[in-house]
């Protein structure tokens, strides 16, 4: 069946329907890596975005039981160039369009991916609507431009954790686990893959909702605190951002995507909206101690003003090569630092897993 996806400034493409039957709106992003499509439908970090993965064959080796970041898909839909329907895999258990059945997620194929991402290059990121409806153009586009909008609005309360709870859940997924550090995680978007990180390194987890106050966390008496990734713009999350200034000193922070950002607002710092975001498995970032090149995976659209941050108390850390843009800083004097990039990711394929070990020791230092 044919499918069509539109743009808020009047672009249309036209191909085929992937998925479900229906009409999704979101931001148009793009993401630059070659594999991974199941993590990504399922990272809230992508929440009501509509993903264009720039391979052009995807669905290649289906989906399985193991590689999700959630327990659904987040993304408010998916675009592509060529859908595979053969699967090749051995713990395939669906299809990709199954998949995006199951959950309702409208996809589109067959369109020419590459004239979508050179557009959103050049013109920024763009709301848009998959759709299957045979309605007039203009209506559509009248229906898109009064929908809801990106900027402004506070999306990471709409992924967050409902109850707090212990990681892992399951006695089965338990280790034989040494002694380690209690860590208070914020969940503004959280992934399975960063609580199994944090797992590893003999960390006893706690999920915490968003909006979990400072001197609820404390009265767990953790040794250190987590602020996830998650979706969306960190301005309107401002009770959050309350939260880490009163826990400022109190306890070592490590911040990673939102929570980076989340952090930099708490210390002053502003945040601005890139025209089209950084969503890929291949973003080099230099670490300024060291001098030493990582290749990193991220999914944002939002950062922070290196210049916002007060010089005397901030120091920065890392930057992204590809545009000079922030992508890590610490505090001077306090507990606290940051990342814009997931660490727990592994396309270098261990080039960020010593920010973990990096925490583990400012705990160390501060419980010393």
């Amino acid at each position: 069946m044919k499918a069509r996806l539109i743009l808020s400034d009047a672009t249309q493409f036209e191909g085929l329907s992937l998925g479900a039957m229906g009409t999704n709106i979101g931001e148009v992003v793009f993401n630059t890596a070659m594999m991974g499509y199941q993590e990504i439908l399922t990272d809230p970090s992508y929440h009501f975005q509509l993903v264009t993965m720039t391979y052009p064959q995807i669905g290649n080796y289906g989906v399985n039981p193991k590689d999700f970041e959630s327990r659904r898909i987040y993304a408010a839909g998916f675009i592509i160039r060529e859908y595979s329907p053969v699967v090749s895999h051995w713990q395939a258990t669906k299809s990709l369009d199954e998949y995006l059945k199951y959950y309702g997620v409208v996809g589109i194929s067959d369109i020419d991916t590459r004239q979508l991402t050179r557009h959103l290059r050049d013109h920024g990121a763009r709301m848009g609507m998959i759709t299957t409806s045979d309605e007039p153009f203009e209506t559509l586009l009248e229906q898109l431009k009064k929908g809801k909008q990106l900027v402004g609005r506070d999306i990471a309360q709409e992924v967050t954790t409902d109850e707090n709870y212990d990681w892992p859940m399951d006695e089965e997924s338990k280790h034989d686990q040494q002694p380690g550090f209690r860590v208070a995680v914020y969940d503004f978007g959280i992934k399975f893959s960063i609580l199994r990180a944090l797992y590893q390194h003999d960390c006893e987890l706690r999920v915490f909702s968003a909006h979990t106050p400072a001197d609820e966390v404390l009265a767990w008496n953790p040794d250190g605190i987590f602020l996830s990734n998650g979706p969306g713009d960190p301005e309107p999350v401002k009770y959050a951002v309350k939260t880490v200034q009163d826990l400022l000193g109190k306890k070592p922070i490590f911040g990673i995507c939102l929570g980076h950002q989340i952090l930099g607002l708490a210390l002053g710092g502003k945040t601005k909206k890139l025209k089209f975001g950084h969503h890929g498995a291949n973003h080099p970032v230099r670490y300024l101690p060291t001098g030493a090149v990582e290749i990193t995976s991220q999914n944002h659209g939002f950062i922070v003003d290196a210049d916002s941050l007060p010089p005397k108390e901030v120091e920065i850390t890392h930057i992204n090569l590809n545009d000079g843009t922030l992508e890590g800083f610490r505090h001077k004097t306090l507990p606290a630092f940051s990342v814009q990039y997931h660490p727990e990711s592994a396309p270098g394929p261990r080039d960020s897993r010593y920010l973990f070990e990096n925490f583990i020791r400012e705990m160390k230092q501060f419980n010393a």
